[in-house]
This record gives structure tokens, sequence and C-alpha cells, in this order.
């Protein structure tokens, strides 16, 4: 049986279905953009839950495209078989009769304003290209020159701020027809101005253009607008009342951007995977937009993908580097001794309940922790459980990781960014302690690190040992090794000297629930390490000296014992 491409990257609607991609319906969403047309849209999703290829779908059905390079373009054969054909002719009849604008704003990720200025108004003079054709009519010369000069980039700043109101008319003009624009990752360039240091000139340079786009452009017919997070009306959308935002707590078009359960069921049988559905759910599911139950659709074709090549491979987290998580890590670095509990409960499957707004602007994000939980939560870092209204009519949202996938982003990002701020803890004292086997000093350096860090207790010992072994590891003169296999078993830390004349340690780890049971685990630590006979490996290798360490731990606490040699 031969099984449709998956498309990895294909974010072109007509490239999709043209070329025979797997596709997940979604054309419903026009319908409902017809009958619920805003004059302008503002769409807020995370990244990668289909934006950018729902905007294209927008653009190849609502465009006249019939002047364009000087043939006709009949795109209505690509939406042949799709349920957008089956809607009735009240809507088949606004396909292909617009003028469409289409801008994407995601090249404007660049490192000073300068290099991101010239790649948004590349973006814009590119469009201006696609609409070659109007040159080719009857206009003003003022009129041509001023498209000339945004067509080759060397406008200035001012001609760029009011281009897309500029087009707009041109394009009224010569369709007798008002425009639909589209404008693809609109907040990018604003994340990464904050996050390099230019984001007052982004923030005027966008404000201006949309202004002139958005509010005052009597050509427009309507606009739809995507993003990943809504920037406030004082900062970007500045006295646009015609704005409708449509972010992941609204029940409108709640199913358009993801993957729906019955969706994704679909496609495990279409490739002959039903037997994997649950690892799809387990990993991938778990986002609550509006009323909808919708999975990350860019990581469920990714595993499709893999599991295609391999029927056997592990599912693992796709979503990890596809967005900035430079906002998030400031989390981390803000995180007093409540933050670094609640992280902990989140990632051990727990709920915490904040209070969300949706107005914000990147300036603010960090003012307040309340901003970064509302940054993460719009960003696709948590799902929504419940809601309440308080008595001062305060907005609360229960808030949980949604699935595997994110929590094993938010385990081993938030724990790396923990060890890496260790890395910058001066150690000296420990591992001094450490090897002169002074336990007081050891055991009282140790349980303050741990206040420092975050733990996840479901991973139980693994997490202490990893923990323990990465503080030891750097130790002057010393090699620390983790999980050998001498005797009757495997020992938790092995760190020897490079020099054999030096003491050698063994290090085994306990874990409990119960604070009053530490020193009896520490007791059984140190009795493993002789029953196993864990020095075996040592004394193969000519080490004569060897103490034992037995280290138990509840949460956050831990006893250290030692048995010398």
């Amino acid at each position: 049986m031969r099984y449709k491409p998956l498309p990895i990257g294909i974010d072109n609607f007509k490239q999709l279905i043209e070329q025979g991609y797997y596709y997940v319906d979604k054309t419903a969403f026009i319908k409902d953009l017809i009958d619920m047309k805003g004059a302008v849209n503002l769409f807020t999703r995370p990244r990668r839950f289909g934006k950018t290829l729902n905007m294209s779908m927008l653009q190849y059905f609502f465009e006249d495209m019939h002047t364009v390079k000087g043939e006709p373009i009949d795109n209505r054969g690509i939406f042949d078989g799709l349920g957008i054909m089956q809607a009735g002719e009240q809507y088949l009849s606004h396909m292909g009769v617009y003028p469409v604008i289409t801008l994407t704003l995601k090249a404007g990720k660049q490192s000073t304003f300068e290099s991101a200025y010239r790649q948004l108004i590349r973006q814009i003079s590119m469009e201006f290209e696609r609409h070659y054709y109007l040159l080719d009519t009857d206009m003003p010369d003022e009129t041509r020159e001023r498209y000339k000069s945004i067509l080759g980039g060397h406008a200035d700043r001012d001609v760029f701020k009011n281009s897309i109101q500029f087009l707009s008319k041109c394009l009224e003009r010569y369709y007798g027809k008002k425009v639909i624009l589209l404008i693809d990752e609109y907040d990018v360039p604003l994340e990464n101005a904050f996050l390099c240091g230019f984001y007052d000139e982004m923030i005027d340079f966008i404000r201006a253009l949309f202004e002139s786009a958005l509010k005052t452009n009597s050509s427009l017919d309507f606009a739809v607008i995507t993003g990943c997070l809504r920037i406030s009306k004082e900062s970007i959308f500045t006295g646009m009342n015609n704005l409708t935002v449509i972010s992941i707590l609204n029940e409108q078009y709640d199913e358009y951007f993801g993957f729906k359960d019955d969706e994704v069921r679909k496609m495990c049988d279409d490739y002959g995977l039903s037997h994997k559905f649950e690892i799809f759910k387990s990993w991938y599911d778990g986002y609550s937009f509006g009323n909808a139950d919708v999975y990350n659709p860019w990581s469920v074709i990714q595993f499709m993908f893999d599991l295609r090549a391999n029927e056997n491979c592990y599912a693992k987290a796709y979503w990890a580097n596809t967005s900035s998580n430079s906002i998030v890590r400031e989390l981390i670095g803000l995180a007093d001794e409540s933050v670094k509990a609640e992280l902990e409960l989140l990632i051990d499957g727990g709920t915490i309940e904040k209070p969300i707004h949706e107005d914000i602007t990147y300036a603010e994000v960090y003012e307040t922790m309340d901003n970064l939980w509302n940054f993460m939560f719009f960003t696709g870092y948590f799902r929504k459980v419940s809601e309440r209204i308080s008595e001062n009519d305060i907005r609360y949202l229960t808030l949980r990781i949604p699935n595997r996938e994110v929590r094993y982003i938010f385990y081993t990002k938030v724990t790396a960014w923990f060890q890496a701020k260790m890395k910058q803890r001066d150690m000296s004292r420990l591992h001094n302690a450490f090897i002169r086997k002074d336990v007081t000093v050891f055991e009282e350096e140790l349980n303050d690190i741990m206040m420092e860090t975050i733990s996840s207790m479901d991973e139980h010992e693994n997490y202490y040992h990893g923990l323990v072994a990465g503080l030891l590891t750097g130790i002057k003169g010393y090699i620390t090794k983790s999980n050998r296999e001498p005797g009757k078993g495997r020992c938790d830390l092995f760190v020897r000297p490079v020099s054999r004349r030096k003491e050698a340690f063994i290090v085994e780890f306990k874990v409990t629930e119960k604070l009053g049971e530490l020193e009896a685990k520490t007791d059984e630590a140190l009795a493993q390490i002789k029953d196993r006979n864990y020095e075996k490996e040592l004394i193969d290798d000519n080490y004569s000296v060897i103490s034992r360490y037995g280290i138990a731990f509840c949460g956050k606490e831990c006893m250290v014992k030692l048995e010398e040699h």
C-alpha cells in the first residue's frame, strides 16, 4: 500500500495539496471566518500549531489571481474534495474574487534593529513584486515612482510605514474591490527585539505600519493576523476598536489550529499504526483551546514520520526547539522558593492556580511573576484545567502541564538551567568536605544546594543520583563514574583518584518519603555496598584505601553517613 508523504516543513497550502501530501482538513475555518467576519481578526496560538498553513489556505481561497504574471490562474481545483466545497454557494461566491496582501514578519528575527528592519522591508518589497502587474496599469507618475521605490527597497522609513495602506489603495483601484490582508507571525520581531535590546525602535515601526494598514485603511475589507502572544492595544494596536482577538481561551475557531482526537486516530489508521494511538495521545494531546481538546500538529506529524521509518522508535519532544524559551528561562532566574515549589509540583503532574489576563507587552513580562506565568500559558506550556472569577472580577485559571512532551521539556530544560546555576556556585567547600570526609560540612552543603534547585519526586533515586554525580564531577585529581557493574550489582557512584595511592570512594543513594527513615536508609545504603561487593572493581584496579558514603534523601533534605576502610 502506498501512503501519502507527510508534510514535514510544508506550509504552502497549494504545494501541499498538489503534491499529494497528507492533509487534515481545516477548510471549515474559511466558512467560520466568512460567517463571523470581523474587521481585524488576531489569532494567537503557540508556535507550530498550523498558523502559517492556515494563512496560506486563506490566500489561495480568497485571492483573485487572474492577472498575476499575465495568465489566468484558477485555484478552485486545489479545494476539490475538501469540506469548504460542500458549504454552499454563499461561501463559494467568495472564492477567488479578492485582492489579497500577504505578509510574514518572521524574517524580522535578527540581532540588530538595522538587520531586522532590512528583512522586514524586504518582505514588503517582495509583496509589491508579487503585484508587479500593477505597474502595467495607468497610474499617476508620483504613484508609480513611489511604488518603484518600495519595490526596490530604497524608500525612506516613513514611506515603508505606510506601504501596506498604499498597496491596498493600488489594488482596490485596479480590482474595484477592497483588500484582504493576511499578516503571519506578527509578534516574532517584537519578541526578538525585546530580547536583543531594540524593542522601542521595533515597536515604533510596527505600530506605525499596523496603524496605517489596519486602522486608517479605507481600502481594507478585512484582515487576519496570527501570532503567539497578544501585544496590548497600548503597545501595537493603538486605538483599534475594530480588533477581534481570538486566543486559546476563545471558543470561536477553537478546532482549527491543532489536530483533534478523531483526526489523529484517523491518521494512525491511515498509516497502519492504530496500535500506536495511545502513545500519540499521552505525548502530544492535552492542549485546551476554547472547548476543543487538541494535539500539537507539528509533533504528531514528526512522530508519525519517524514511525514510518521505524515502528519501534520512541516518542520524543519534537517541540523542544521550535519556539523561543529565552523568556521562560528568565522565570528560573527570578524563581524564589515558592516558584520552585510550583515548578516541582507541575513536573510531578500537579496543578497551580494563576490570574490570567490577555493584555501584555514584552516590556511588562518581568514586572511580576504572574506575567511570566501568563506568557507561558499563552505560548503552550500549560493547559487550562478549570477557571473561576474572583470577587474582584479577576480571572483565575487552574493550570497543568498538558502532556509528556511538555513535561519532558520542562524537566530537561528547567533542570539544566538550575544545573547551570549550580556551576556558577563555588563548589570548593563541598568538594573539600567530601574528600576530607567531613560528613557534617558535606551534608550541610548538599542540603543547601538542594534548597536552591528543583526536583521531581517521581524521578525518585535517578534525580538525586544525577544531581550528586554532577556536583562531584570536577573534583581536582578525581574521576567520577556513574552506574558501573562490579560485584553483584550496580553501585551508584565511584569517585576515584587519578593516583592509586590516594583514597577512593563508593557512593550509594536511597530515597524515602518519611524524614524519620533517613538514618535507617543511610545504613541500608552502606550495607548494600558491602553485601554486593561493590569494592571489587576498585580493588582489582589496585586501589587499596576505599571509603563508603551512604546518602539518603527525603524531598529536599538528606542525611550522609560514612564508613571508612
